[in-house]
């Protein structure tokens, strides 16, 4: 089945209605590794300018709502406490009501439906301070894509009001799961960051593992075993057609990731007993290898840039991380902690290193510095492995598995600072996420 993004078309349009200008320091949620009392947000229904509209306006008002408040930073003020609604997209604000109810921030949106085409359109306001925070955007593209463009007015309320850049109008490559434990029937999947969405990549007749998206979110990496040894695909997202990579006979390679141009990937190649790291040029085969050493060299994962490599080694006789140049060369061992480390990846900031760690029994989902300072464990469970990084570098996901013979493979995510561990819903068992960027 081939897989096509619903959004045919989407287009982001500067809103040119006057904006008043604030008096008063803007709306800011300065975000810190404390406890943060979430900011209460009211988001009337959508004004449904035409009969076409519907219930529209009703789902992208709940949409929005749902993705702030499953940040953790926001709070919705309920409908049942509104002293006024919003029927006119361009009526006068009534900030006195608003500020009865102690809504902080006030989302208000219009929405028209012709055939198969919509726009939503929305303004933000700063209750307290009586001003328009930024001004007000255009989306256009199909009835089809409505969730899309409730997702682009999250990011940019969430944009505004954080400083930040947003991440809810992303996918997330992952494995569905499903039969019993020991006998798992496991296929490539995609959906919207929140689980909704799923459309499947591949079939299930064969082992398909770790997923990574491309940079530009148009091809995944993946590794197989449908020729009876790992080897590492590449999968067009748009066609689901897809290609083996070049590999040695007799060896089995895995874990790979992309280069952040999008035309080398890093992995893993096993030859005998020995594992270490190599490059591949996709457009020409020409494989380079990185690492050359008897313990195992496996996760390797990119720099934003591409400058560095940081990944796993046995070298020091357990499991821990290392940075080196991504030309190779000699590494420098960034983990000291009691325990063992895999699975590292480098946040799309540049600034952090996340990982898996394993001690006393326990697995976590961590995160430190790339001197290996300020390591913070996020997460604590009987399985807790594979983090990804939401493209904005603020939230994690991950795989966590439940104890026993009936254990179920599931996906969560938490904030950086430990808070806000929430699981992901998706309609089977799922493991291995790969959080891709924001859509165009």
């Amino acid at each position: 089945m081939i897989w096509r993004i619903l959004v045919c078309m989407m287009a982001v349009l500067a809103w040119t209605a006057p904006t008043v200008q604030a008096q008063q320091r803007p709306l800011r949620i300065e975000i810190t590794e404390g406890v943060i009392e979430p900011l209460p947000f009211a988001v009337p229904a959508f004004v449904a300018e035409n009969a076409a509209s519907g219930q529209m306006g009703q789902q992208l008002a709940q949409l929005v709502a749902a993705d702030l408040i499953g940040t953790g930073l926001f709070r919705e003020v309920p409908a049942s406490a509104f002293i006024s609604g919003v029927s006119d997209f361009n009526a006068a604000i009534q900030y006195a009501d608003w500020k009865a109810v102690n809504a902080q921030a006030l989302i208000t949106g219009a929405v028209a439906v012709t055939g198969d085409q919509m726009t939503v359109k929305f303004r933000l306001y700063d209750v307290f301070s009586g001003a328009e925070l930024g001004s007000g955007l255009q989306f256009a593209g199909t009835t089809a894509g409505w969730r899309r463009m409730g997702h682009k007015v999250a990011d940019a309320v969430y944009s505004r009001i954080t400083g930040e850049s947003g991440y809810f109008d992303s996918r997330v490559v992952f494995v569905s799961e499903t039969g019993a434990k020991a006998d798992r029937q496991k296929r490539l999947a995609v959906m919207d960051y929140d689980g909704a969405n799923v459309q499947y990549l591949t079939g299930s007749e064969s082992i398909v593992l770790a997923p990574r998206f491309s940079k530009s979110g148009d091809r995944v990496l993946y590794t197989s075993y449908e020729t009876g040894f790992p080897r590492i695909f590449v999968l067009d997202v748009g066609s689901v057609q897809r290609r083996v990579l070049e590999s040695q006979d007799g060896t089995m390679s895995f874990a790979p990731r992309f280069h952040p141009n999008g035309q080398t990937v890093v992995y893993s190649l096993s030859q005998g007993a020995n594992t270490d790291i190599y490059t591949l040029d996709i457009n020409t085969g020409q494989t380079t290898r990185l690492t050359s050493a008897p313990s195992i060299e496996t996760a390797p994962s990119y720099s934003p840039d591409g400058s560095q490599i940081v990944f796993e080694s046995d070298r020091s006789g357990a499991p821990q991380l290392y940075v080196m140049s991504a030309s190779g060369g000699e590494p420098t061992r960034i983990s000291f902690g009691e325990g063992r480390y895999g699975t590292p990846v480098w946040s799309p900031r540049g600034d952090l290193v996340a990982f898996t760690k394993q001690s006393k029994g326990r697995f976590h989902i961590g995160v430190m510095r790339l001197d290996g300072s300020e390591e913070r464990l996020l997460t604590a469970s009987f399985l807790d492995e594979g983090p990804t990084w939401a493209p904005n570098g603020r939230v994690i996901m991950f795989t966590r598995e439940s104890q026993g013979e009936s254990g179920r493979a599931t996906l969560y995510s938490v904030d950086i600072t430990g808070r806000n561990l929430r699981p992901v819903q998706t309609p089977e068992g799922a493991s291995d996420p790969s959080w891709g960027p924001l859509q165009n």
